[in-house]
């Protein structure tokens, strides 16, 4: 018996609910209850999606895992130590993983951005490396912009600059990398 291979892809609305879900509610709970308890929302959130993704997907993305192991690990240093700090250094760990990942790749002519896509894209060779060397660009910007933040703004602030800040930008950025993958996409090619 054949599996259909359209049960294996998520819709785009509920992928994106899964992406910004646990944000969300990091966001609301912050509001709520303050930071400690948005954190442990967050861990408890950030777990759920990653389920609820493998369970209708039998797939998870490496993006999500990593950052579900940083946010587990960050966060209960939060929580045990009761420091917020650690929460914060967070996505300056992420992004600046991210962007050394990329880096890598791209040192070692490996189009590691694809598996990133989870194969959405099909582009040239050149196509994936000026992508890759945005996107490593882009991820070490954030990560300066998430320090300069958390060092320099009241906690509430930064918690709403994740998601009122760090997300339209992130949706900017990729939204201005279209002509990129219009001009090296393969399927442009044939």
């Amino acid at each position: 018996m054949t599996e259909n291979p359209a049960r294996h892809k998520l819709n785009p609305m509920l992928k994106l609910a899964l992406d910004l879900g646990p944000l969300i509610v990091f966001f609301a709970a912050n509001a709520r209850f303050g930071i400690f308890a948005a954190t442990g929302a967050f861990m408890v959130t950030i777990i759920a999606a990653l389920a609820v993704s493998w369970v209708l997907t039998r797939h998870v993305a490496i993006m999500p895992v990593v950052t579900a192991i940083v946010v587990l690990v960050f966060g209960t240093l939060t929580l045990v130590l009761h420091d917020e700090t650690f929460i914060k250094l967070k996505p300056t760990i992420i992004y600046t993983l991210f962007a050394l990942t990329l880096l890598g790749g791209w040192l070692l002519d490996k189009p590691l951005l694809a598996i990133v896509f989870d194969a959405m894209f099909h582009l040239t060779d050149e196509g994936w490396r000026k992508l890759t060397l945005r996107w490593a660009a882009f991820f070490l910007v954030m990560a300066v912009v998430n320090e300069i933040v958390w060092r320099t703004q009241t906690t509430d602030f930064w918690v709403s600059f994740k998601l009122f800040g760090v997300v339209p930008l992130t949706f900017l950025f990729a939204a201005l990398q279209v002509p990129l993958l219009t001009k090296y996409s393969i399927d442009k090619k044939n």
